[in-house]
This record gives C-alpha cells, structure tokens and sequence, in this order.
C-alpha cells in the first residue's frame, strides 16, 4: 500500500502476518508512525517492523510503542530474515535496530505490486508532460553534510548498485509507460567513474528517455567536464542543494561550498544545455531576517523563478535523533529546546519572533498554492512581498523578474527533510 498515492485500506491489513513500514525520508517516517499507530490499534499482537533511512530514529520514544524492530541503511537482508521468521511480537522492552551499511547483492524492485506510474509524478517540459520513473544508482553519500540524516547511517559511505539490475529495473519502467527517469541518488556523483557507465548504458539501451539528477554544488564545479556529455544523453535537468545565500549559515551545515560559487555552478550548467533546479533551506536557528529576501533576490538575478517551487522558500531545519547539527558547538546548551516526539526534531526558536512568522507566513502562501488558489508565479511573488515587508522594503514588480516557463521539472516538488503538510498526513489519520 503506497500512501502517498492510496487510500488507506484496513481489508489490505487484515491478513498479515507482520508488517513492514518504509521510511526512507522523514515525511514518510511522520506517516509510518501513525499509519503503525492505526495498525496496533486494530491488531495490538501484530509484528511491525520499520525499514530505510530514517528507521535509525527508532529509539524514539513514539516509535517504541508501535515498532517491534528497525533496520536502517542497506536492509534488504536483514528485512528478509525478520520476515521469514514472522517478526517479534510486542515485547515493550526497547526497539531492536540494526544500522548496515555492508555492501548487499543487487535486486530488482518488484514494481508491479504499486499503482501504476500515472498515479506518480510527471515530468513537464514545453507545455508537455512524460511520465516518470524513480531509480537509485547508488544509496549512501561520501559527504557528512550535517543537516543530512544520511551521515548518521552511512557515515560518509555510499554503496553502488547493480549496473545490470538498474538496466532491468528500466526495462520495466519503459514497459509501462516511462519516458522520464528521475535519479535518486543523493549525490549522483559520489562515483564518478559508475555514474558515467550508468548513464552512458541508460542511454545506449533506451535512448528515448530521458534523465535528471541530484547533485552537489561542489561536484558540479569539480566535474564540469562531465556535463556536455551528460547533456549528450538526455539529462535535461540537475537538482542542487544551493541551500541559502548566507555563507554563516553554510559553514554550520557544512556544506562544502560557498555563495560565491552558486552562480558559477548555474553557468557551468547552462554552457552545457542543462537547466538547474535548486533546492533550499531558508529556514535554520543561525537565519537573519533578511535571508529570505536575498534568496529571491538571487533567484531573480539568476533566472531562476521558473525553476523554483514555493514549498521550498518555507522549508524549516529539522534535527531528528543522530543529526550531525547535534556536534555543532553550543548547539544542545544554547539552540535547541527539548525533542518532539511530535514532529521527530528537536525544537528550537530563531534568532528573531519575526523570523518565525514569516516562516509561518510562507509556507502557509505555499500551501495555498499547491490547492490551486495560485499559480507558482503568484505564490512565489506574494511570498517574496512577504519578505520584503519583514525588513520593510518595497515589494517586487513582477513583471520585472525574469520567468522561464520551459524549465523542465516534475509535477511535484521534491525535497527532503521536510516536514509533511497537512495534506499528507491526512492519508493515515482521517
């Protein structure tokens, strides 16, 4: 059962004899303890086991009352092993959790057991749209970012996956109707040498597809060599966590790159052909109450505003059990308040009252948008003008902000380490 596309079905429960709850991001771990709280309500005895990134959270509190066991990292074997000796039972003595990160053999993802693709996201270009498919090259990451949770599994290790089992996993998705592939990875160049193999066969065998990726600012400067060639076989679009525009708050995060290098990392890519969407996090406990407004100010500078979704102008940083934020020097004692079991996160309060209602402020216009009240040009402005107002300045003139309409992207916005809307986290708790 895929909840961010099903509705929730209890005939679809009834009989199992465990369960199991992927949890590869943080929205889906908010989901798979409320969609596990339902389950042991209805069958308290039932095994339910929690499985993927964020499963390393399971020594939470919320999710030791409704999780047997939690395997992280690379699961698929240890996931099996439980399976096949039908779970623990409700023990109430802890959570059991594995965290693995050796290398496991290869396997080709059983998609026929999901909807269909045209239940998922698309990708739009020109007015046209193609269906999309999801395929991960390579799980883990080389980097620490500490705003990541994959450090706290992976630990600065990546693992790469099967040339032969992605091929097949394609074959299927082109079968059934792909035309888009989108490519998971958290950094798809954490291998260089695999990702140009993987690309080079993706298009060799299927050639009328084509391809986006997830990429690091860093890597895209340090390989930008590598891009005409990328270009070459279908990679249309290049998704970077730019993050924000304060180089302060970069160094917290510890990103690897400064401001200064985010415009070069757009003009690498565009000599190649490619458009970049960025990703943001505007939102941290080190923001001034001007960031907002210089992010969309260098959006605007930059072209970006038709490659831009406005659920990313109100992203807030989370800090879920593990985070590397944690290391931060005076982070615990003078930033973060007590954890929520709630939210999965450390609380914790901006520098300024306003700062936080303006976060609130945003990403309320941004919900608006994705009803449909606006379009994305329209949010994007109004949540501009809302950053203009808290520093006082004059809103910006619309029709002075350069839009490229044939940007291509995906019909929806993806993003990690958000919290989910309301929307989502009505599919299990209605």
């Amino acid at each position: 059962m895929d909840l961010s596309v099903e509705e929730w079905d209890d005939a679809r429960v009834a009989w199992a004899d465990v369960v199991g709850i992927s949890v590869p991001m943080h929205t889906a771990m908010r989901l798979g303890v409320e969609t596990a709280r339902r389950i042991r309500e209805a069958r308290p005895g039932l095994a339910i086991a929690f499985y993927g990134l964020y499963a390393a959270a399971a020594s939470d509190r919320a999710v030791g009352e409704v999780a047997d066991r939690a395997i992280a990292g690379e699961y698929t074997a240890e996931l099996v092993d439980w399976v096949g000796g039908v779970g623990i039972g409700p023990g109430g003595g802890g959570v059991p959790i594995s965290i693995s990160t050796a290398r496991s053999s290869s396997l080709v993802p059983a998609r026929g057991l999901l909807p269909s693709l045209d239940n998922y996201a698309c990708m739009h270009h020109g007015g046209a749209r193609r269906l999309a498919g999801y395929v991960e090259g390579s799980r883990g990451c080389r980097h620490r970012c500490r705003h990541c949770p994959l450090p706290a599994v992976y630990d600065g290790r990546y693992r790469i996956v099967d040339l032969d089992s992605i091929l097949a996993d394609l074959q299927w998705l082109t079968e059934n109707g792909a035309e888009h592939i989108t490519f998971g990875d958290p950094d798809f160049l954490n291998g260089p040498a695999h990702a140009r193999r993987l690309i080079e066969a993706a298009h060799s065998e299927f050639p009328e597809l084509t391809f986006d990726l997830t990429v690091k600012v860093e890597h895209i400067l340090s390989h930008s060599s590598i891009w005409a060639e990328m270009a070459r076989r279908n990679v249309v679009f290049v998704v970077s966590a730019f993050e924000t525009v304060n180089d302060r708050v970069l160094a917290y995060l510890d990103k690897g790159h400064t401001v200064s290098e985010l415009p070069q990392a757009v003009t690498v890519l565009r000599e190649a052909g490619l458009a970049v969407r960025p990703s943001w996090l505007p939102f941290t406990p080190w923001t001034g109450l001007s960031d907002l407004d210089d992010i969309f100010s260098f959006i605007a500078d930059e072209g970006l505003m038709g490659a831009t979704d406005p659920v990313q102008m109100g992203i807030r940083l989370l800090v879920p059990e593990g985070s590397l934020v944690l290391s931060i020097p005076g982070a615990r004692s003078e930033i973060l308040g007590p954890y929520d079991f709630a939210t999965l996160s450390y609380t914790w309060e901006s520098s300024a009252p306003e700062i936080d209602e303006l976060q609130q402020r945003v990403l309320a216009l941004a919900e608006q948008g994705s009803r449909g009240e606006m379009d994305p040009r329209q949010t994007l402005h109004t949540q501009w003008t809302a950053a203009r107002q808290a520093i006082g300045r004059p809103p910006p003139f619309l029709e002075e902000v350069d839009w490229e309409e044939s940007v291509p992207g995906l019909t929806e916005s993806w993003f990690c380490c958000a919290e989910p809307t309301e929307i989502q986290m009505a599919g299990v708790s209605g």
